[in-house]
């Protein structure tokens, strides 16, 4: 608690500077820039906010989006200047055309490898059964995964893929049962009642996210990406699949052209900001314990990692933010 309202009066005051490091460098003028509906995207945004405000001077206006009105509004308006925390595989044809016209410029992947999906088991019971941290262990043992599959809600993308893939893995040939949860709710809960309890859990979730920065859970090997496939398991009743793992997903910061040319400087701060997927769930985590929001969580990780936010911002904007959070 200590932490979170140290955090919390840290934003504040980072907040009432904001008018002196813009007098300091008023040569940025008025940037825009996304904040998708979601706990990470909102941790992102206020990196960059913060960063563009009081690192470069910048007159940030923050717009709440998602991955296709964002796309839209680009390609009608022009703007916003900046799409962060997008995720390519929901972006749709319209990022595919906007890139190829030159209209947005791709920069760097915002998270890295990008978002992590896949089946998992909690890491004390890889400890105790190394062979569960593969997908052939588990079906050779289903009772030391609680004979168990732990699917996702009806109507996610995720429910389609799981419940092409299965079949193809021959789970319940093995003797797991599939067990459809309700809510995204409910497949959470069920992960932290098991580490309550020390008792098995095998099914599937995704990072970022503070589930994962929580408790220590391993992606289990399914084998080799076989692209083909798993691109025809996203369709319901899909037939002739083969094994495939899950991919991780692209999640890339992009500009618009015009913001490239006329603010290079920013183009290149923000093709470095990136977050290690494992960073980011820690933040997640620490949000989630505190009740903190993006804001707060943005501040927690400025505060907190200021070895790798400076490696993404020249000399000038370094000094400047260092002199806020010192």
């Amino acid at each position: 608690m200590k932490k979170y309202l140290t955090t919390t009066a840290l934003t504040l005051t980072a907040l009432t500077l904001s008018t002196a490091a813009q007098a300091q460098d008023d040569s940025c003028g008025e940037v825009s820039i996304t904040e998708m509906g979601w706990a990470s995207a909102s941790v992102v945004t206020n990196v960059a906010d913060f960063i563009l405000t009081q690192g470069y001077g910048c007159d940030v206006t923050v717009v709440p989006s998602d991955t296709i009105p964002a796309m839209t509004s680009v390609a009608e308006n022009g703007d916003p200047d900046i799409v962060t925390e997008l995720w390519i595989n929901g972006a749709g044809a319209a990022y595919d055309r906007l890139t190829g016209e030159g209209n947005l410029i791709e920069l760097g992947s915002v998270l890295e490898p990008g978002g992590i999906d896949g089946w998992y088991v909690p890491a004390y019971l890889v400890e105790e059964h190394p062979e569960l941290a593969t997908i052939d262990g588990i079906l050779e043992n289903p009772e030391l995964v609680g004979g168990r599959f732990h699917n996702c809600p009806e109507g996610w993308g995720c429910r389609t893929i799981n419940d092409n893939m299965l079949p193809v893995f021959g789970v319940e040939e093995a003797g797991i049962e599939i067990f459809d949860h309700g809510s995204g709710e409910t497949l959470a809960t069920s992960i932290a009642a098991a580490y309550e309890d020390h008792e098995p859990w095998f099914g599937y979730y995704w990072a970022p996210t503070a589930v994962l920065g929580k408790y220590d859970m391993v992606r289990v090997d399914m084998g080799e990406f076989v692209e083909e496939s798993y691109e025809a398991a996203q369709d319901e009743g899909a037939t002739g699949l083969v094994r495939s793992s899950y991919p991780p997903a692209p999640v890339k910061t992009a500009v618009t052209d015009s913001f490239q040319e006329e603010h290079p400087e920013l183009a290149d701060f923000l093709s470095k900001m990136s977050f290690p997927v494992d960073d980011m769930n820690d933040i997640l985590r620490w949000m989630d314990e505190n009740s903190a929001s993006g804001e707060e969580g943005a501040v927690y990780f400025l505060t907190s990692q200021p070895d790798v936010w400076a490696t993404w911002l020249d000399d000038a904007a370094r000094e400047r933010l260092a002199a806020v959070l010192q």
